[in-house]
C-alpha cells in the first residue's frame, strides 16, 4: 500500500468521524416542536416574568460572538491569532507554527528511525504536529476560563457596591480591572481602555465577550444592555445575576463530580489501545511491522482504527454534559 492509499484512507476516517458529528448533532425533533411552543407561550402571555425571559433569550441569540464567520484562510488566521490570545500566555502565531513545524519533524523522524516505515513517520508527525499544539492551547483557554469564572461573581459584587456608593457605571468597571486579579481584572482593564479611545461601553463590552466567548460574560453584557433599554436598579440587578453565576458554578461542579467516573472509563477504554500498539511498536518494532508491509494487516488495522475512532467519538459526545 503507497502513500497515496494510506492519504486516501486517512481522508475516509476523517469523513466518517464528520458524518458522525452531524448525525449526532442534528435537529431533533422534540426539542423543535418544545422551542416552538415555548415561543407561543411567550408571545401569548401576559405574565411579565414570561415576557422578560423571551426578551432575554432573543437578546442572547442575537448576541452570539460573529467574528470569524467568513470561511477562507484570512479567517481561520484571526481565528487562531483569537485563539492564541485567549491563553493569556502573550503566544504569537510565528511562535505556534515554528512549535508545530518543529514537534511533527522531530516525532516523524524519531518514529523513522525506530520503525523504517515512511507512511507511518509521515502520517504520526503530521498529527503531533498539528494535535499537539492545538490541544496545549485548548488547555490553557480552558484553565483561564476556569479562572475567569471563578472571580467573575467576586467582581459582579464590588460592581455592586461601586454602583450603590454612587459611582457611574465606567468607573466601576475601572474599579473591577484595578482591584480584581487575574484574568478577570486583565479584560475589564482593556474594556477600560477602548472605553477611553472613544467606543462606547456596549461597544467595549461586545468586543470583549465576542474575543472570550463565555457564557458567563455574555449573561452580564446582556443584562446591562438590557437594563440600559428598559431602566431600573442595576445594582440589585446585577447581585441577582452573581447569585445566579454561583449557582451555575456549583451545578457545574455536581455535574462534573457525578460524570467524572463515565469521563474516566471512557478516557481508559478508548486510549488503551493505541497506547498498547505504541508501547509495543516501540519495545519490538519487529513483532508488529506486519501492519505496515502486509496489505491485509494494513487494511485490518486501518478498519480497527476507523471503527475505535467512531466509538471514541461517540463516547466523548455522550459524557460531555453542558449547562
Amino acid at each position: 500500500m503507497n502513500i497515496t492509499q494510506l492519504a486516501l484512507l486517512t481522508i475516509g476516517v476523517f469523513a466518517l468521524l464528520a458524518i458522525g458529528d452531524m448525525l449526532l448533532s442534528g435537529p431533533n425533533a422534540s426539542k423543535a416542536s418544545q422551542r416552538r411552543l415555548e415561543q407561543l407561550r411567550y408571545r401569548h402571555s401576559q405574565s411579565t416574568d414570561a415576557k422578560v425571559e423571551s426578551q432575554f433569550k432573543k437578546a442572547i441569540a442575537a448576541r452570539r460572538p460573529k467574528m470569524h464567520r467568513v470561511a477562507g484562510s484570512t479567517s481561520r488566521v484571526e481565528a487562531l491569532a483569537n485563539r492564541l490570545d485567549r491563553t493569556g500566555k502573550g503566544w504569537t502565531l510565528s511562535q505556534y507554527a515554528y512549535a508545530s513545524i518543529g514537534l511533527g519533524i522531530g516525532a516523524a523522524i524519531l518514529l523513522y528511525l525506530r520503525s523504517g516505515s515512511v507512511g507511518l513517520a509521515l502520517a504520526i508527525g503530521v498529527f503531533v504536529g498539528a494535535g499537539l499544539p492545538h490541544f496545549i492551547v485548548s488547555r490553557a483557554i480552558k484553565k483561564r476560563t476556569a479562572q475567569f469564572n471563578a472571580k467573575f461573581p467576586d467582581a459582579i459584587e464590588l460592581l455592586v457596591r461601586s454602583l450603590r456608593s454612587g459611582l457611574p457605571v465606567t468607573e466601576t468597571l475601572a474599579v473591577v480591572a484595578q482591584e480584581v486579579p487575574g484574568p478577570v481584572g486583565e479584560e475589564f482593564k482593556g474594556v477600560v481602555e477602548r472605553i477611553k479611545i472613544g467606543r462606547t461601553m456596549e461597544e467595549a463590552l461586545q468586543q470583549t465577550a465576542d474575543r472570550l466567548d463565555i457564557p458567563e460574560f455574555n449573561f452580564f453584557c446582556i443584562t446591562l444592555a438590557i437594563q440600559r433599554e428598559t431602566g431600573g436598579n442595576l445594582a440589585e440587578t446585577l447581585s441577582n445575576l452573581s447569585d445566579v453565576l454561583r449557582k451555575r458554578a456549583q451545578m457545574k461542579l455536581k455535574i462534573k463530580a457525578m460524570s467524572s467516573e463515565s469521563k474516566a472509563s471512557a478516557y481508559i477504554v478508548g486510549a488503551l489501545p493505541f497506547i498498547v500498539f505504541g508501547m509495543i511498536l516501540w519495545i519490538n518494532p519487529s513483532y508488529i511491522g506486519g501492519f505496515f508491509e502486509d496489505d491485509r494487516l494494513i487494511v485490518t488495522g486501518l478498519g480497527g482504527l476507523v471503527w475505535m475512532s467512531i466509538g471514541a467519538f461517540i463516547m466523548a459526545k455522550m459524557v460531555n454534559f453542558e449547562i
